[in-house]
């Protein structure tokens, strides 16, 4: 796993597919609304739709604020719960 993104409001961390893992086959992403103190995973179609979303993003060169409110967009399905171990 990998942080690609970091800023005061959220957090995104990239996991790489894994060979013989039902669960990572193709990767996917946790993205944490640090302010919400919640988080979200996705992999498979959607994973794949957000690295291509983000890949068009970052050609624009945004600022931190337009990349938080790209994310933003995440918050209505962050269901979980940030728990710390």
């Amino acid at each position: 796993m990998q942080m690609i993104y970091n800023s005061p409001n959220y957090c995104i961390v990239e996991f790489p597919a894994q060979v013989g893992s039902f669960a990572l086959k193709t990767g996917g992403y946790e993205i944490v609304a640090k302010n919400l103190q919640r988080e979200l995973f996705i992999d498979g179609a959607m994973a794949e739709q957000f690295r291509e979303n983000v890949q068009k993003l970052i050609e624009l060169q945004p600022t931190t604020d337009e990349i938080d409110d790209f994310l933003g967009q995440f918050d209505s399905l962050m269901t979980h719960p940030v728990v710390l171990h």
